[in-house]
């Protein structure tokens, strides 16, 4: 095995995240299923918010871009690992690393900048929704989006360049399903502590803040929501602000745990457990808790479906 720079030119292995047998054979299934149900949860989602000019909205413009990011993230980590469990064969290239390291934090980075984003429409609507036309214009819109891939490119770039620039002169072997950063850290062969500080910085950036701007703008929406004397539109609206915040804490909860962690406390088996949760579980939640609790997106399924 070489060693050092030379170490680029060979390829990696991916332990996976089950071993072969009967058992793991049902957890292969099961990850299928939540990967093609989560794709045309997605597709859906989008298709009527494209078709129905009634979801031409800000919220939904975002809500589009959520799905989209949904169905790129799971497409990042899912295939390959499936390919590999039917292939019998565990390898990925040093390139094919690289770019699914990259697309993998583009995609969680600028989710989690959008989520906040999505909070603060909603602090708007309901807060403020006399200001709502201004304050949420499409070209604000658009602001916020290119805002939230920008910063989670550049972030997910600068990382991405440095680690795959460290000598990996240990196993080759990554103890996880894909190309994840903590993972990726094991196998450097020099002290790395400098180094994770600054992820534990960026995530905290990245995860911690929109997170925080999420729990702020819900408690002004339902600080504003129980002022009002309509039992059933509390009702409603703490109903869906429970279940917002529910996939929103899964998503930010998950990766802070694995992103501001230092190196020495990283389990292989606990991380990938917790990669699960915000690379497969998240997408394929978004789409219902999104869709299936609004009325607006029902009704645009039935005027489609008529």
């Amino acid at each position: 095995m070489k060693t050092g720079n030379q170490s680029a030119e060979t390829d990696f292995i991916l332990s996976g995240l089950f071993q072969f047998g009967q058992k793991d054979a049902f957890l292969f299934i099961a990850i299928v299923i939540i990967f093609a149900v989560a794709l045309m949860g997605n597709i859906i989602l989008i298709l009527l918010i494209r078709l129905d000019t009634r979801l031409h909205t800000p919220m939904y413009f975002l809500l589009s871009q959520l799905s989209f990011m949904d169905i790129m993230n799971i497409s990042t980590t899912v295939p390959k690992m499936t390919t590999n469990f039917l292939s019998n064969s565990k390898t990925i290239t040093f390139l094919g690393c690289v770019i699914q390291t990259f697309l993998f934090m583009v995609l969680g980075g600028t989710e989690a900048l959008l989520l906040g984003f999505m909070s603060y429409d909603r602090y708007v609507a309901i807060c403020h929704p006399l200001h709502y036309p201004i304050l949420m214009s499409k070209k604000i819109c658009w602001f916020m989006v290119t805002c939230a891939w920008t910063s989670g490119s550049i972030n997910a770039l600068i990382h991405t360049l440095y680690v795959f620039h460290l000598p990996f002169c240990r196993s080759r072997l990554i103890n996880h399903f894909f190309c994840e950063l903590p993972s990726l850290l094991q196998l450097v062969c020099q002290n790395t502590s400098m180094y994770e500080y600054t992820v534990i910085l960026s995530s905290l950036i990245i995860l911690l803040l929109p997170f925080m701007a999420i729990l702020a703008s819900y408690a002004c929406v339902l600080s504003v929501v129980f002022q009002m004397s309509s039992g059933k539109g509390q009702t409603r609206a703490v109903s869906t602000c429970s279940s917002h915040l529910i996939v929103a804490s899964l998503f930010y909860v998950t990766g802070l745990s694995t992103y501001t962690r230092p190196h020495s406390l990283h389990s292989p088996e606990q991380d990938k457990a917790v990669a699960v949760f915000y690379t497969i579980i998240t997408p394929l939640l978004n789409p219902f808790i999104y869709s299936l609790r609004n009325k607006d997106v029902i009704g645009a399924m039935r005027r489609l479906l008529s």
